[in-house]
């Protein structure tokens, strides 16, 4: 398993590298800049200018791109946010990634406390009417868009019934009284935002775990073990379980990774301060030294997600090796 491993990271190198590249490059062609976007139109041409030397943006690509990535390796340096000036890109990113990393924690833990039973229960009723209620769920859940559903539990659960807080990570009260009072704010604040990406993220391991289940009942193991006599819930737990886990346990990896990834509207709708949120305002700020940043760190995060996967089907099934 660890020869796995270290081939996994020693690939992971020359990816990481390609991909930097394409994204800064793609970040050169996008349309318009990013003093652009901090000065207004009236702003004197040479003052622009003067910005835009200060900043190494008028250096070719292949210079800024030399600079870019000598800084991350040697110095450990992301650079500077152009769009806070005198903010270097760790700083400004190192605020936020504990509230992603919580928010996708926390929905990630609701997605297979919910997945798994009723992917379990959808196959073993199949055809009757708690998979018919399940499957019915999916199909309304796989066409209704995160912002629409996000905007409905605001709605309800915040507005109406005033269950959850609309917004934020924190009340500031909870700061001024410290202690446990800062944590049961913080996961007060988690609750809807993570069940808006838990009730939206279980739809593929339902069905994935429904089919799985369906498709071992008929499996030659799982006829011979009941032709021997076994017990049906052990045939349930032993055989039919535990090969249908098996899948769903190797895809913990990309499940934590599409969390992260799925988190740029919700924290935009409830103004949760994570990097999605500060993702989206990069953008539209052309704040390319932290966007670029982000980028790397989604996809060294998607790289290490499909290495944990499979190392958690190693663990789980030791028979399987991965090479």
């Amino acid at each position: 398993m660890w020869k796995t491993v270290v081939r996994r990271l020693l690939i992971m190198i020359p990816q990481l590298i390609i991909l930097s590249l394409f994204i800064f490059v793609l970040a050169q062609f996008m349309p318009g800049d990013a003093i652009r976007g901090l000065i207004g139109p009236d702003v004197d041409p040479a003052m622009r200018e003067q910005l835009m030397e200060m900043h190494g943006l008028n250096d070719p690509w292949y210079i800024q791109y030399t600079r870019w990535i000598r800084s991350i390796i040697f110095d450990q340096d992301l650079g500077m946010s152009i769009a806070h000036p005198g903010r270097s890109v760790t700083t400004i990113i190192g605020e936020r990634v504990m509230n992603t990393v919580r928010l996708s924690i926390m929905t990630t833990l609701l997605i297979y406390l919910m997945a798994i039973p009723l992917g379990i229960l959808a196959g073993r009723k199949h055809g009757r009417w708690p998979d018919k209620i399940i499957l019915f769920y999916t199909f309304v859940a796989l066409s209704m868009p995160t912002v629409v559903l996000a905007l409905i539990m605001l709605l309800v659960f915040a507005f109406n019934l005033g269950w959850f807080p609309a917004m934020g990570v924190i009340d500031p009260r909870a700061i001024a009284e410290g202690g446990w009072a800062i944590i049961w704010s913080r996961m007060h604040h988690l609750i809807l935002p993570s069940m808006v990406g838990a009730l939206l993220g279980i739809i593929g391991i339902v069905y994935f775990l429904r089919n799985e289940i369906i498709d071992s009942q008929t499996s030659d193991y799982v006829t011979t073990a009941r032709a021997k006599g076994v017990p049906e819930g052990k045939v349930y737990t032993r055989h039919i379980l535990r090969n249908s886990m098996l899948p769903i346990a190797g895809g913990i990896g990309a499940s934590i990774a599409l969390v992260f990834a799925g988190s740029f509207f919700i924290e935009t709708i409830f103004s949760f301060s994570g990097m999605g949120e500060l993702f989206l305002t990069s953008l539209t700020q052309r704040d390319w030294p932290v966007a670029n940043a982000l980028i790397m760190f989604y996809a060294i995060l998607g790289v290490i997600a499909g290495l944990l996967g499979d190392i958690v089907i190693m663990i789980v099934d030791p028979r399987i090796r991965i090479k």
